[in-house]
């Protein structure tokens, strides 16, 4: 039974809007161990999760299109083993998570909300990202999770 080998892993993905980055992160941390309790906000979502996010996700079999960005605060009195600032620490105020917390890290990306261009450009652009998130998330899941 190896799901009993530790506890329900909390984990909180935090970054501005909640409609691509975070959206992306808790999708391939779901999909790498669904046993993993993994949750995404932001400190000012959007209406909707990006609808190209939701196509670049959807060529690694993931689909968001039932996601919604949702506000940090509907999360502070949830304690969490990690909370994950994924926003661009260089462009962009990180948020800080005031509720409990264990362990602190930040991955950053470009935003590619940002993009500009043809759509071609952007879907490019959201790619990037998308393949920096999962190379990123995979290696933080292998060396702090998968113990």
């Amino acid at each position: 039974m190896h799901h009993l080998r530790r506890e329900q892993m909390k984990i909180l993905i935090l970054c501005t809007g909640n409609t691509c980055r975070s959206q992306m992160a808790e999708g391939f941390l779901k999909a790498t161990d669904p046993s993993l309790e993994v949750y995404s906000a932001g400190t000012e979502p959007g209406e909707r999760v990006h609808p190209v996010a939701i196509e670049v996700m959807k060529k690694k079999g993931i689909d968001l299109g039932n996601g919604h960005p949702k506000p940090v605060e509907q999360f502070i009195s949830t304690p969490f083993d990690y909370v994950i600032t994924v926003c661009d620490g260089a462009k962009e105020a990180c948020p800080v998570f005031t509720g409990k917390v264990k362990n602190r890290l930040h991955i950053g990306f470009d935003d590619p909300a940002k993009a500009t261009g043809t759509p071609e450009e952007i879907k490019a652009v959201f790619i990037r990202i998308r393949d920096e998130i999962e190379r990123d998330f995979t290696r933080f899941y292998n060396e702090k999770l998968n113990k």
